[in-house]
């Protein structure tokens, strides 16, 4: 029985062309023919220009900002490809949207992360190939393969050159601790933690900080910025509490709403993000500094085409 296609294809919908583009110039080949449009009544337009038989197919797709637009484009994609016998259809959402719904949070919330997951599964996907999920819990929301691959190892190469004893790795919330932590070993650098509270969602009050930043560069370490006050403020207690210069890294650079002007007018020297998100033209401001993710995109396709273990493409 054949398991999955005899040739590889890359498709991508509306969301990140640039890095779908990246990825499959890495690959040696060229994104597929596939028109992603909407219909006069807004509903998403999706057709095949080519076989797609028997071949195994890699849909890139981030389900950023227009989020609901963008999944609907990657579920309509994926039942496409199904519909015309493709052998094995992967989602590849270098941005898995929905994430930080993962549970059940207060009385009577959803779940969309697990929804989403569901949707993906229902549409006819084979396995998922992502990259930092918010939580790594929902790899189990799925009943299929979920590859999680990791954008640190892409950040910390980037300062591993700048590090030296007066720097210290800063972890802006508990959630992050472990992200941090992985950073922080990599770098060979102490860590602290900013212990906060959330009053409400995107509101967030700086507590405290555990561990001495005085007289340190901070390199704080996320794994999305939204709205961009969790590292504000963060970078601002840090400064605050005597620290000496401040760097940012992430690898989703969601930046909605006033994170652009917190960011400006905050203290960080230098922002550092991945492009799992297309960050338009507006928004690429001179502190924010944009790392391509498209090697490790492509290995891990490469890997999951030719039935290679994950592990190796950190090597």
């Amino acid at each position: 029985m054949i398991t999955h296609g005899n040739e590889i294809k890359l498709f991508a919908g509306n969301s990140n062309r640039p890095l779908a583009e990246a990825i499959a110039k890495k690959l040696n080949t060229t994104l597929g023919n596939i028109e992603v449009g909407k219909f006069s009544d807004g509903e998403t337009s999706v057709h095949l220009g080519e076989t797609v038989r028997g071949r195994d197919l890699f849909i890139i797709q981030s389900t950023s900002t227009p989020v609901n637009d963008n999944l609907m484009e990657l579920l309509i994609m994926i039942d496409a490809a199904k519909r015309a016998s493709a052998g094995r259809v992967t989602a590849v959402m270098p941005y898995f949207g929905y994430a930080r719904q993962d549970r059940k949070a207060r009385s009577r919330d959803p779940i969309t992360a697990k929804l989403v997951a569901d949707l993906l599964t229902s549409a006819g996907a084979d396995r998922v190939l992502t990259m930092d999920l918010h939580a790594a819990q929902i790899q189990g929301f799925f009943n299929i393969p979920v590859d999680n691959l990791l954008g640190g190892p892409t950040l910390y190469n980037y300062f591993a050159d700048k590090m030296d004893e007066s720097y210290i790795v800063v972890s802006p919330d508990v959630g992050s601790v472990n992200r941090a932590r992985k950073v922080a070993e990599r770098l060979n650098c102490p860590m602290a933690i900013i212990d906060k509270r959330r009053p409400r969602a995107n509101v967030m009050e700086v507590m405290n900080i555990i561990g001495n930043v005085e007289g340190k560069k901070c390199l704080l370490v996320d794994d999305m910025i939204d709205t961009g006050g969790t590292i504000v403020q963060g970078a601002q207690a840090l400064v605050d509490a005597g620290a000496e210069r401040i760097l940012a890294c992430c690898t989703h650079a969601v930046l909605s709403g006033p994170a652009i002007e917190r960011i400006q007018k905050s203290p960080i020297e230098e922002l550092v993000v991945l492009d799992t998100i297309q960050l338009p033209e507006e928004k690429r401001i001179p502190k924010i500094k944009v790392l391509s993710t498209a090697d490790i995109f492509a290995a891990a396709i490469e890997n999951v085409y030719l039935d290679k273990p994950m592990s190796k493409i950190y090597d």
